[in-house]
């Protein structure tokens, strides 16, 4: 038998790696843990959320500086507090409609089926932007116009069905309203912060009855991992994305996919 904080590690460096990437860490996670028996009950799913943070962490830590010098001027600098604004704009679809309907997507939507077409449909889609002609005229994530925040945020609220990809959503939202690949990746970043928080929190007080120290230690495990392997993933990847697109990550997500369907339709 797999031993608890084997599973915490092993799930640590799922989310690490598929996070910040357009794969769908949410889709990967709920495969890896119907094919892989690594992780049933009500624990091992809110373990799934509690980790995400050691990987938005790695955002902040990667992106200190700048994150320092926007909260420091958010009172005082107009363009700080403009940009704060856009990420809050960009949060609330997410925000509202999570607190609306969370329940249901729960219940309804997180099963593979879903998760492997959704991973099918997004590949086609990544491979379909690939082929545009973009001339973006955003060149940084920070100045956006304030509408634009807001459709990104809209776009953001179909990763909400497992298998989309958070990440995925929000770029390609980005750069259909006219952001370069970079500015795109790094406004997902910056958003990724406070809507995998606000999970975070809403999660652990949701789940505060079944935290043992025994789970404690192991969603440490699970954390620390998946901060690491964040840390690893967010450095190569905007230099990758910006140079060769998203071919990679579309066939992944297709390839996958079609495994899974393969799997399930065995009685997997």
């Amino acid at each position: 038998m797999m031993s608890d904080a084997v599973r915490a590690i092993i799930l640590g460096i799922v989310e690490g790696v598929t996070e910040f990437i357009p794969v769908s860490s949410t889709g990967h996670l709920l495969l890896a843990e119907r094919f892989f028996d690594l992780g049933e009950g009500p624990f091992w799913k809110s373990f799934a959320i509690l980790i995400q943070l050691g990987a938005i962490l790695a955002i902040v830590a990667l992106y200190f500086f700048k994150l320092w010098r926007i909260a420091l001027g958010m009172f005082t600098d107009p363009y700080a507090r403009r940009f704060v604004i856009g990420v809050l704009v960009a949060f609330l679809p997410a925000a509202v409609i999570g607190a609306a309907a969370g329940s249901y997507i729960k219940a309804f939507l997180f099963n593979p089926w879903v998760v492997c077409f959704s991973l099918i449909v997004g590949g086609a889609i990544l491979l379909w932007i690939d082929q545009l002609e973009f001339e973006p005229h955003e060149h940084d994530a920070t100045t956006f116009p304030l509408p634009m925040y807001l459709w990104i945020g809209i776009a953001q609220c179909m990763a909400m069905i497992p298998g989309v990809s958070r990440s995925g959503a929000t770029i390609v939202g980005a750069m259909l309203l006219g952001a370069d690949k970079r500015a795109a990746a790094e406004f997902s970043f910056f958003l990724a912060i406070p809507t995998m928080v606000g999970a975070f929190v809403y999660d652990l007080y949701k789940s505060r009855g079944e935290m043992t120290m025994d789970h404690a230690g192991i969603v440490a495990i699970g954390f620390v991992v998946s901060f690491i392997t964040a840390m690893i993933v967010v450095k190569t990847f905007l230099t990758y994305v910006t140079r060769h697109g998203f071919t990679l990550f579309a066939w992944w997500r297709v390839i996958v996919g079609t495994l899974g369907l393969m799997a399930l339709a065995m009685g997997r």
